[in-house]
């Protein structure tokens, strides 16, 4: 049947390091007539496929904060909402054009015919087809190259060992898994550039992996107590940024820079550009903020325990 449908709400999908089965997303086909003064441009949708669209996790309405309404190749403020069949028929599109305008990339789990990825990169880029598919093709061919499939604890555990990071046992507060980075045991003249990146890719898709049902993002949280210009390395921050804006974007849900030495500031004034509208992800606290605030006394983790 089709449908003139609208969005009031913008899919969340499960992260892409979770399985297809067990779906939390999903998009109820609500048909409602536009009010006075919105656009009534229409798109003829496909019959609901109801098995793909369990398959992809989407069957109830997940709020948002802006309406948005299907336009060919993007999705404009408006309020209506958007339909099964319509969510499907995007991810469809995105996978017929990574097939066609990049066939040499690998399919299966995070590959370009990994459906929830797939939903997930569009959610980031408000479902505008023609930004998914370029930013999908370069997280991909990055996995592909970085061989993050084939990273484990074992693979870096001459870093991982030092305990400079890790994801924490226990969430925090609101349910995110915590990836803890302690700043001064992060030797950039002394610790091999790519183990320090290979590190941190496994770590992030190891806060992925425990994402609880319901939630998207993890807490990062970078331990500045004894930081010196010796544990300084902006590329590996500019490799920090990229991670989290082309390869898990809209993964990191808050930072907290903790006790922040004055001789931080230099290398966060460095940073901020960087960072640009991500920037307001960071916060500057202490460590009894750190406790009292995001954790109780039996989860947070060592290092901020008195």
């Amino acid at each position: 049947m089709a449908a003139t449908c609208s969005l009031r709400s913008v899919v969340r999908a499960p992260p892409p390091p979770r399985g297809l089965a067990g779906a939390r997303r999903a998009v109820r086909c609500c048909s409602s007539a536009a009010p006075t003064g919105a656009s009534t441009s229409k798109v003829s949708a496909p019959a609901p496929n109801h098995a793909f669209g369990s398959r992809l996790g989407i069957s109830s309405i997940d709020p948002f904060a802006a309406d948005l309404l299907y336009t060919g190749n993007s999705l404009e403020a408006n309020p209506l909402v958007v339909d099964l069949a319509l969510a499907v028929q995007l991810v469809l599109e995105v996978k017929e054009r990574l097939q066609r305008e990049h066939p040499g990339l690998p399919t299966g789990r995070s590959g370009r015919d990994d459906d929830e990825m797939i939903l997930w990169f569009l959610k980031d880029r408000k479902f505008a087809v023609d930004e998914a598919v370029p930013k999908l093709a370069k997280a991909i061919k990055w996995r592909q190259d970085f061989r993050v499939s084939e990273l484990s604890e074992e693979s870096v555990k001459g870093l991982y060992q030092t305990g400079k990071a890790y994801v924490h046992d226990s969430f925090d507060i609101n349910g995110r898994p915590v990836l803890v980075v302690v700043a001064a045991k992060h030797f950039p003249s002394k610790q091999d550039s790519l183990e320090n990146e290979k590190l941190c890719a496994f770590l992030v898709e190891k806060a992925l992996r425990n994402l609880p049902m319901g939630t998207d993002n993890i807490l990062g949280i970078f331990d500045l107590r004894g930081f010196g210009v010796e544990n300084g390395d902006l590329q590996f921050l500019k490799f920090l940024i990229d991670v989290f804006y082309y390869y898990y974007p809209k993964r990191l849900g808050e930072v907290l820079f903790v006790d922040a030495p004055f001789v931080f500031q230099p290398m966060w004034q460095l940073v901020k550009p960087l960072l640009k509208q991500y920037a307001s992800l960071v916060r500057f606290c202490d460590a009894e903020t750190v406790r009292k605030e995001y954790f109780t006394e039996e989860t947070v983790p060592p290092d901020f325990r008195r």
